[in-house]
């Protein structure tokens, strides 16, 4: 997660004089691992989880949009707190906040304690993540740097593989709340470790006031238009439970933009936000996350419960996804110096439609497996072209909160996406599989999603390819 960059703090030495800086960039590189997989390595854990405590299809929605709702909406106020109260300090504060709670959620026997863990999951990320990454700019400079955020950016993918690989592992073996366990002793030799190989350092936001207002008020409207969405799966979208949430959401958005324009250090420039070129990107990161999340999300339930794979044989197979992903990466990181952004998007998310079509024509285990693989290629190409549409001609003093903004989005996106379609989705999922309508139109409402979507993007994303020796990193 390329989150908010922070402004470098001022280390009491050169980069170059570290000696430990590469031993530090292996420790903050594992915390962030545990971020990035906590995405993933759930949902294929769900089924078990459900079936466990007893969880209906709402509150399973919640055990992912949960963490990556409040790990999406704290995280620009999580680079303030870098900026004003030292980044090493914040680094060591979110980790042993996302330690105890996956110990937390580890030992869940409700609904209630399991989505409190991942709240204070993801609180601990949103402090975490880019307080991280503004150690890594700080520890290297010149060549080694770009070395160094080359070795972060490849977290991203691999987080996604491993995710779903050690989730079905660790779900068939000692059982799901080693999903959570799993963080506990890596947090703490971290926690230890960090310390010694990490220097202190003197912030550099000492004016800068946090906005935790607008933070809040943000965090709450996308938590109340979540519970809208998920709700309308059980009671509809003309029930009050459901439109009184919608309209507490806008209300709370409304309150967002005010606060945003009155406070002095507001936490996001609503003026970058209204670039084209932003806003592009904004879209194709909500659109390409939620879609690529969703379908861990559908292709966990349908494996395990409608074709009846263990958890272990349905994390081998979303390992062709998590490679279809990082093939389609690697392949626009390239193509997009050619094509440009634009054409980029637009060939992703058609090619991400065409994926999502193979399970909706007929559902089968191979042709969910291939269908998702396909279509997580094309959603690798549209979040590299997202990150460039943002990126391509940004001034460097803006380039943090720029790339803070788009990947705020990229969680959100997780949220909306697991929100949506497990309500699209709800008769298969409220069944336990019994019933599989719900999949297919789930399943075709995300390649209708997609292709529209790449319609869109041929309008809203800006024409051009960017400059010459212009950097695209993903996460």
């Amino acid at each position: 997660m390329n989150a908010h960059v922070t402004s470098p703090p001022q280390a009491v030495a050169s980069a170059e004089s570290l000696p430990h800086r590469w031993r530090a960039l292996a420790l903050l590189s594992v915390a962030q691992f545990m971020l990035i997989l906590d995405v993933t390595v759930v949902t294929i854990a769900l089924p078990s989880i459900g079936a466990d405590l007893g969880l209906d299809r709402a509150a399973l929605a919640w055990v992912v949009t949960a963490y990556t709702l409040v790990f999406g909406g704290l995280m620009l106020l999580g680079g303030r707190v870098a900026d004003l109260f030292d980044a090493r300090r914040t680094v060591l504060a979110g980790l042993a906040l996302f330690t105890a709670s996956s110990l937390v959620a580890g030992l869940s026997v409700d609904a209630t304690m399991l989505i409190g863990g991942r709240i204070g999951q993801g609180v601990g990320a949103a402090l975490l993540s880019p307080a991280a990454l503004s150690l890594v700019t700080m520890l290297f400079q010149g060549a080694e740097r770009h070395r160094a955020l080359g070795v972060w950016g490849a977290l991203g993918g691999t987080g996604a593989a491993a995710g779903v690989l050690l989730g079905g592992l660790l779900t068939a073996g000692p059982g799901w709340k080693w999903v959570f366990y799993v963080n506990v002793p890596i947090g703490l030799a971290v926690l230890a470790l960090l310390p010694v190989v990490v220097p202190r350092s003197t912030p550099r936001g000492a004016s800068r006031r946090l906005d935790l207002p607008g933070a809040l008020t943000v965090t709450l409207a996308t938590a109340a238009a979540l519970y809208a969405l998920i709700n309308a799966g059980d009671h509809g979208w003309a029930a009050l439970s459901t439109l009184g949430p919608l309209a507490l959401a806008a209300v709370l958005y409304a309150a967002f933009v005010v606060i945003e324009r009155a406070v002095r250090a507001p936490l996001v420039d609503l003026s970058i936000l209204a670039r084209r070129r932003v806003a592009a990107a904004g879209f194709l990161m909500l659109v390409a996350t939620g879609l690529l999340i969703a379908s861990f999300f559908l292709g966990s339930f349908y494996l395990q419960q409608v074709r009846g794979h263990s958890a272990l044989t349905t994390g081998l197979l979303f390992l062709p996804v998590a490679v279809g992903t990082i093939v389609g990466a690697h392949a626009a990181s390239h193509g997009v110096g050619h094509l440009g952004a634009r054409t980029t998007a637009a060939v992703g998310l058609a090619v991400a439609a065409l994926g999502a079509a193979f399970p909706a024509a007929g559902p089968a285990s191979a042709s969910v497996v291939i269908g998702i693989s396909v279509a997580a290629a094309g959603l690798g190409m549209t979040l590299v072209a997202a990150t460039t549409s943002a990126l391509a001609d940004v001034a460097p003093e803006e380039a943090g909160v720029t790339s803070g903004i788009v990947n705020t989005f990229h969680e959100l996106g997780g949220s909306v996406g697991v929100a949506v379609v497990s309500t699209v989705a709800a008769a298969s999922l409220a069944s336990h599989g019994v019933v599989t309508t719900g999949f297919t139109r789930a399943y075709v409402f995300s390649a209708v999603v997609a292709a529209v979507a790449a319609l869109v993007s041929l309008v809203l994303v800006p024409p051009g390819r960017p400059p010459a020796g212009a950097s695209v990193r993903l996460h």
